[in-house]
């Protein structure tokens, strides 16, 4: 496409510059350009960096991220979530989990029960696993699981189980909160990451711009 419009595109940059305020255009333009495209790398390599963060030992709680459950059962990313917390916890015995995720209006159960159920079916022990079922966002999750934790007495170091375009923001999240955490990430369809991972882009700029 961009050999399609080079030359329209070219001509136009060509007008623009034949007067002093079309110049300065071109020229802000550019360099926002440049700015975006800088920005989003590094934010890249920091996703990277931080998608393969994982538990040095077995002293910690998994916190499993919630997405979205169809007819009572997990959807194929939160399956892949799912899984990747049941291959550590069947390696780890001591460590518990909390599955976090509210009902949404075209949820039939919340994900937390759904989580919950898949992982007891798959033969983890009901007394590891403590359900946060309230949360409506990532923030929700992470700030409500973390109550869990503490009125239940686990361990507060946590490891974070989500999809690894998401891991660099919910790490973001959790350290505004006060955790220091660690990270599981589960495997995503490689025709989903483009959209998700630019999406991740303006959801961690947004993010930083708040703090």
């Amino acid at each position: 496409m961009i050999f399609i419009f080079f030359e329209p595109f070219a001509e136009f940059i060509k007008k623009m510059c034949e007067n002093p305020a079309g110049k300065i255009f071109v020229y802000v333009s550019a360099a926002l350009s440049i700015l975006c495209v800088i920005t989003a790398l590094i934010i890249s390599i920091f996703m990277v960096r931080t998608m393969n963060d994982r538990p040095k030992n077995d002293k910690t709680t998994l916190v499993v991220l919630g997405c979205q459950v169809k007819n009572g059962k997990p959807s194929r990313m939160l399956k892949c979530r799912l899984d990747a917390a049941y291959e550590y916890l069947s390696e780890h015995d001591a460590v518990n989990v909390v599955v976090s995720g509210g009902q949404g209006n075209d949820e039939l159960i919340s994900e937390a029960q759904c989580m919950r159920d898949y992982l007891m079916e798959k033969g983890i022990a009901a007394e590891r696993i403590f359900m946060e079922d309230k949360s409506e966002n990532t923030e929700e999750n992470l700030r409500f699981s973390l109550e869990i934790i503490e009125r239940n007495g686990l361990c507060n170091d946590i490891t974070i189980v989500t999809d690894g375009f998401h891991q660099l923001r919910a790490e973001l999240i959790a350290k505004k909160l006060g955790a220091e955490p660690d990270n599981i990430s589960a495997s995503t369809r490689w025709y989903l990451l483009p959209t998700y991972w630019v999406r991740e882009w303006f959801g961690i700029v947004h993010l930083i711009m708040l703090q």
